[in-house]
């Protein structure tokens, strides 16, 4: 039993941190050109930034969610979106860093023996730690994949 927990342990990290079966979001970040970080296509509600922005809110809110009994969850929608398109290269850089840290310190709470996947949290309504885990991994591909769709458009993807 206590294999399939440090398997199950493992697995989860992976989902977050790697590619698996899709792209990362630092794939579908890399070389970026800045000037497209604000483009909203023709047909499209979304800029990269607000995708970028709305990846790390929405992160955060986990995180915090899964760690801290006494979180309030911004106000959705409007507080889990941006609301200019266009980011200064200060907001650009603080958020993909603040995705990278809130998604290191997740999986240090995910691989903490001491934390039990299966328990729900007490702040919940039956959330696990193993669902947090499911949930930040399944919104950050969906995202991802709708930043590579809108590079596509542009003619910036590979």
């Amino acid at each position: 039993m206590e294999n399939n927990d440090k398997i199950t342990r493992q697995h989860l990290t992976a989902l977050i941190t790697q590619g698996n079966a899709h792209a990362t979001l630092n794939d579908a970040l890399d070389n970026l050109p800045a000037k497209l970080r604000g483009v909203v296509p023709d047909g499209l509600p979304y800029s990269i930034w607000q995708l970028a922005e709305h990846i790390r809110i929405a992160q955060w809110d986990i995180l915090e969610f899964t760690k801290n009994q006494t979180h309030q969850s911004p106000k959705w929608p409007d507080e889990y979106w941006p609301k200019e398109a266009e980011p200064t290269d200060a907001a650009w850089d603080k958020t993909i860093a603040q995705i990278k840290n809130n998604q290191d310190e997740f999986v240090a709470l995910l691989n903490d023996t001491g934390n039990d996947l299966y328990k729900p949290l007490p702040q919940g309504t039956g959330q696990t730690l193993l669902r947090e885990a499911l949930l930040i991994a399944d919104h950050a591909a969906y995202h991802t994949a709708e930043i590579i769709v809108i590079r596509r458009l542009l003619g910036a993807w590979k």
